[in-house]
């Protein structure tokens, strides 16, 4: 333990109950998974997911965005520079990055995804939506990887492409929310193909089969990364691969129930029930088994920054 983090012993458990207490509170599907990863790891994941809750909410929730970023950035210069703010957040945070060497770009990039959702930017292509993609989940799949203790080019893309595939599927389950949040994130040339306005759709969410034609797009998308990313799945440590394959499970699931509600996802919201859940997790359990046969795949332009970062 980096003994200049902390005071004492006690005071890094006290740090490390807060972060999971705001795990707790958090996404629902990532606490299922995360419990399925190895004691060994629970500490390091509150640590990193409360970082990432607390600087969204910083950005989401705040009324001064451009001062909420420079302050979150102020304050990873002091996790880097080995000196964290006298907060219990960047204190974990501090300990983790020392002890799981995560390259700065990571962070870096994920609160540029914030910004980018702070500034309601719209993504004219399916590659600039993959880049967004890249900042606000591949960054997390990347550091999740380090947290594990590998950090091979060959994983850490694959981790990125599950990154890919998970916020490509919250796209389409977000639709109409994100519409009347006056957020537009389906790329723009496929709304035009099908004839959408994106404005008109923000002045007035509705659901059409046009509209569904590109939420089926975007979900084909996922499926894709979906795939490759299970080509990385036998690279995961063994103790790692059930909570890894249960987050992978539960997110793609929550496409199939969008496609089952006919790709409507403005007048119905997708939700995976507590049975299905279950289930899922049962299933995870199978990769202990046979996580199949590490597969290679190119890396998406977009995640190649983070890849080579590492």
């Amino acid at each position: 333990m980096p003994a200049a983090f902390f005071a004492n012993e006690d005071q890094r458990r006290a740090d490390l109950r807060t972060c999971h207490e705001i795990l707790e509170r958090g996404s629902k599907s990532f606490v299922a998974a995360s419990h399925l990863l190895p004691k060994r790891l629970h500490d390091r994941t509150a640590a990193l997911y409360a970082f990432c809750r607390v600087a969204d909410d910083a950005v989401d929730l705040g009324s001064d965005v451009p001062a909420a970023l420079a302050r979150l950035h102020e304050r990873l210069d002091h996790v880097y520079a080995g000196r964290p703010e006298n907060d219990p957040v960047d204190r974990a945070l501090a300990e983790v990055v020392a002890t799981c060497g995560i390259p700065e770009t990571v962070p870096r990039a994920l609160l540029e995804g914030f910004a980018w959702d702070a500034e309601k930017r719209r993504y004219p292509t399916a590659e600039d939506l993959d880049a967004y993609c890249a900042r606000v989940a591949a960054t997390v799949g990347v550091m999740m990887t380090l947290l594990f203790g590998e950090r091979s080019k060959a994983l850490v893309a694959r981790a990125c492409d599950l990154g890919l595939a998970m916020q490509l599927t919250n796209i389409c389950r977000d639709v109409g929310e994100d519409a009347r949040a006056n957020r537009m994130y389906l790329p723009l040339d496929w709304l035009t193909e099908a004839g959408l306005d994106p404005d008109r759709l923000i002045a007035q969410p509705v659901h059409s089969e046009a509209l569904g034609t590109v939420v089926r797009r975007v979900l084909q998308r996922a499926d894709t990364y979906y795939r490759r990313a299970d080509g990385g799945m036998a690279l995961y440590p063994a103790d790692c691969r059930v909570g890894v394959r249960a987050a992978r499970l539960i997110y793609s699931e929550i496409g199939r129930v969008v496609a089952r509600n006919h790709y409507d996802s403005v007048s119905r919201r997708a939700y995976t029930s507590k049975a299905r859940k279950l289930f899922l997790l049962l299933r995870a359990l199978r990769v202990r088994l046979y996580a199949g046969s590490a597969r290679g795949a190119e890396t998406s332009p977009a995640v190649q920054f983070l890849v080579d970062s590492v």
